[in-house]
């Protein structure tokens, strides 16, 4: 039955989006407003207008005939209205035929990586206007002698007189930074249109520009990292993502530069970080930054738009989980502010996805088996979250940024039974949010030296009510972090070749961990704090023809409450050679004072069983890294060949840290992993189509001295993983499709026949065992349309799952009733997901 109204739905979807293109298509012998026409013939035959609206408003006329070509409609257009149209490109320029003064046009562009610069303003003596998001503009001007002055924020003032410009046609004006980073794009489109190698090592992924993968409608950030070759979540959640073998706390997540301690939405199956206010991803595996600590395994960087906006855009948009807003509105000419919101929307309706999600995070807690005699009903999931970027640029030089976010989760349900024969209904719950702000300010005293100063305050609270009607029992269980950061740094560039950078880095960290028992009465309340100073310094080093780049520095970090000193040096260099070879080599040391362990399965209800604990420096290690990674990559005529190997030491860890659900689940042991690996990734592009297969191979092995087995492979070696994948770009049409395979995870059986011994379960050798391969087919397909010259939408649908592969992610077993019970969880199945989005300029 679900089956048939998801389809149901996507033929509605389909056949109202076809209606509204059908409607513009139908040929009339009246006349209508010009506007209306260019809006048609820009949908029609995917080009641009750009124009002044007061030289259009007025004009009405028959439509061109519907069969005609674009030069046959043009040359309709410019004999009927007396406005000339000049195609420059995919853009068609629209100017009166006779105007006493000049027009100057033109395409703004970063000198550094050729991309358009939007919201650029520019000013002649009597005119001025902003660039649009393809960077264009038009401006009117007097003389030739005339000054013509181009501004954005971050980069160079340009000034420089009407005739200095090239006025035949609309050419590119390029715009340098004021402080140009010496980090540079070395491979572009590394999996898709979008996703870019960076010369540090690193991959950014512009969320605006990004084209598609398969079973995702729009880019959720933490499931858009993990097509990455390396990158893996032993459990399909955004909660658990493994970067080289690592656990998911091991990754310092930023917004903004804010540290966050939360990650997804529904418990992990959703990132709770908005793509509409979240525009550039960068994923570091190796080389940090010094100015990055924590993140023994890697780093995953989101930060909003940089720019001032002068003009207001926003869009809506509704999926078959939330709805969610987005607006950016400029203050004046120096300032805008940017407003992301977005909710659930199983108040209202409770859609097939809704009901996959809710199973999946459910399966194996309090919620979905309660316990003898008690049921539990009323079943209910919310989230929001939202956010705030507010720009102000106070001057030229001067530039200030506030944050905000605001993310809940909430859990609901009720537990029933019958007491002395009468009923009686208690309320469980569970609540997980995150609240964090921050201020960033920059200082350029001018072309080669400038200061920035950060400070954030970021909050997470975990909290459980576990009821007991038979007992007649409250369970309360609460984890709370609070960390307040100051950073203050400062760059300079010696020559166009060599950047010197160097800081200072204050955090605390408060963690507290609380477990309330009403009856009995049991109070467990335990709260640490961690204070650390960090000095760091950089060098960076760009060659005279930009194919080399070297990164190189170091990190000294002082604990004062353990007097414990802490040296990382950081190391990353790239070499372009042959044209189309780029040789990479990374290095780096780090360490971390907090991590998450579990102490019990059925803590906050089953569900968020982790909870966050700092170092005390003995039981509970500074957990330290160490890693080394090589690379080569091969890129020309639309293929990408990279290959990289990479080995990494982490020391510090416990057993609690690691998920254990076998002999070693209540043993307290501290110890290492050391992870031996190699990614490989193909790519090939041939005109509209996209196809990459990666490969990842791993050897990651645990040693704890202190356990009966010293040395036994990791809870998360995944020794091969395997992506496949394809996307389609059709004018506005695009689809993908892809498989991901990977080897089972480790798994430890019981010894066959005598399973139980002396009361307790007798396993083999830790993790001598594996799951089932893991399997998954996802499509997606999204289609862009105009509404009007401002207005643009896309509708989108994709199915997560598509074979509807019953995949085993974790099995453990336990003795109920003197025998043997083993519980299988289960991935998700066929998962159909839909959006809707309306844009507004």
């Amino acid at each position: 039955m679900g089956q048939k109204n998801n389809r149901a739905s996507f033929i509605l979807i389909i056949t109202l989006l076809l209606s509204l293109n059908l409607g513009f298509c139908q040929t009339t012998a009246q006349e209508v407003p010009l506007q209306n026409i260019l809006t048609h013939l820009q949908s029609k035959h995917n080009v641009l207008f750009n124009y002044a609206e007061d030289i259009i408003k007025k004009i009405k006329l028959i439509p061109p005939e519907e069969d005609s070509s674009l030069e046959l409609a043009l040359s309709y257009l410019q004999e009927n209205t007396g406005l000339f149209f000049v195609a420059i490109g995919d853009f068609i320029l629209i100017k009166e035929q006779e105007q006493s003064s000049k027009i100057l046009c033109g395409f703004i562009r970063d000198k550094e990586n050729l991309l358009p610069l939007s919201n650029a303003t520019v000013q002649s003596r009597s005119s001025s206007t902003i660039t649009n998001d393809e960077g264009f503009f038009q401006v009117e001007v007097d003389s030739e002698n005339e000054l013509i002055t181009i501004r954005h924020l971050g980069f160079k003032t340009m000034s420089r007189p009407f005739q200095a410009f090239f006025t035949e046609t609309c050419s590119d004006i390029y715009l340098l930074a004021q402080n140009q980073s010496l980090d540079e794009v070395v491979i572009s489109n590394y999996l898709v249109r979008g996703l870019n190698k960076i010369s540090n090592g690193s991959l950014q992924i512009d969320i605006e520009n990004f084209e598609i993968l398969p079973g995702l409608v729009e880019a959720d950030v933490l499931q858009t990292i993990q097509a990455m070759p390396g990158i893996q979540s032993i459990n399909e959640t955004v909660s658990n993502i493994n970067i080289r073998g690592g656990t998911h706390d091991e990754n310092l997540i930023l917004w903004d530069n804010i540290k966050m301690y939360q990650s997804g939405h529904f418990f992990g199956l959703i990132s709770m970080y908005n793509p509409q206010i979240t525009k550039k991803v960068t994923l570091i595996k190796n080389g940090s930054d010094v100015v990055y600590t924590d993140g023994v395994s890697g780093t995953i960087a989101m930060s909003s738009d940089q720019n001032l906006n002068l003009k207001f855009k926003g869009n809506i948009g509704v999926d078959l989980i939330n709805a969610n807003g987005f607006v950016d509105v400029p203050i004046g000419n120096n300032s805008s502010v940017q407003i992301a919101a977005r909710k659930s929307i199983s108040e209202f309706l409770k859609t097939p996805t809704y009901n996959n999600y809710f199973d999946r995070i459910s399966q194996d807690s309090e919620v979905e088996t309660g316990t003898t005699n008690v049921i539990n009903s009323d079943k209910s999931f919310d989230f929001y979250d939202t956010s705030l970027r507010w720009l102000y640029k106070i001057s030229d030089n001067d530039f200030l940024r506030l944050n905000f976010i605001n993310v809940s989760n909430e859990l609901l349900f009720n537990e029933n039974a019958e007491v002395d024969n009468d009923p009686v209904s208690r309320r469980s719950s569970l609540t997980q949010n995150s609240i964090a702000g921050s201020i960033f300010y920059n200082r350029i005293w001018n072309d080669d030296w400038q200061t920035t100063f950060e400070i954030y305050e970021t909050d997470y609270k975990l909290k459980a009510i576990n009821v007991n009607i038979l007992d007649e029992q409250r369970f309360l269980q609460e984890n709370v972090v609070s960390e307040t950061s100051a950073k203050a740094y400062t760059t300079y560039k010696l020559n166009e070749n060599l950047q010197l950078k160097g800081g200072y880095h204050f955090v605390e960290t408060e963690v507290t961990n609380l477990d309330d028992v009403d009856v009995p009465v049991f109070r467990l309340l335990v709260s640490e704090v961690v204070r650390t100073h960090g000095f760091f310094s950089q060098a960076s080093y760009v060659t005279n023809d930009r194919s080399g780049h070297i990164n190189a520095g170091f990190r000294y970090t002082y604990i004062d409450k353990f007097q414990k000193s802490i040296i990382e040096p950081r190391l990353s260099f790239t070499q372009e050679f042959l044209d189309d070879f780029t040789l990479e080599v990374q290095g780096e040391f780090k360490h971390q004072n907090t991590s998450q362990v579990i102490n019990f399965q059925n803590d906050f209800l089953g569900i968020e069983k982790r909870r966050w604990q700092l170092s005390n420096d003995d039981s509970i290690p500074i957990i330290q890294s160490k890693q080394i990674s090589a690379g080569l990559n091969y890129d020309a005529d639309g293929l990408l060949v990279s290959v990289e190997g990479y080995f990494k030491n982490v020391d510090g860890i416990t057993t609690q840290s690691q998920g254990f659900q076998n002999q070693y689940e209540f043993i307290k042991s501290s110890g290492n992993y050391e992870v031996l690996g190699v990614d490989l990734l193909l790519r090939k592009r041939v005109d509209r189509f996209n196809a990459w297969a990666s490969y990842s191979y791993m050897d990651n092995t645990y040693n704890f001295e202190s356990l009966p087995e010293k040395s036994f492979p990791s809870n998360f070696n995944i020794t091969h993983a395997l992506t496949l994948g394809t996307t389609y770009v059709f004018n506005n049409l695009k689809v993908g499709a892809g498989l991901n395979w990977h080897s089972g995870k480790p798994s430890t059986n019981l010894v066959q026949g005598n399973e139980i011994v002396n009361d307790e379960l007798n396993y083999r050798p830790t993790n001598s065992s594996t799951l089932n391969d893991y399997l998954r087919v996802d499509i997606s397909a999204i289609y862009d349309f105009q509404l009007s010259r401002n207005t643009k939408a896309n509708i989108g649908v994709s199915i997560w799952n598509v074979l509807d592969k019953e995949n085993i992610i974790n099995s453990f077993y336990k003795i109920k009733n003197d025998n043997v019970s083993q519980t299988d969880q289960g991935s998700l199945g066929i998962t159909p997901n839909a959006v809707i989005r309306i844009y507004f300029n």
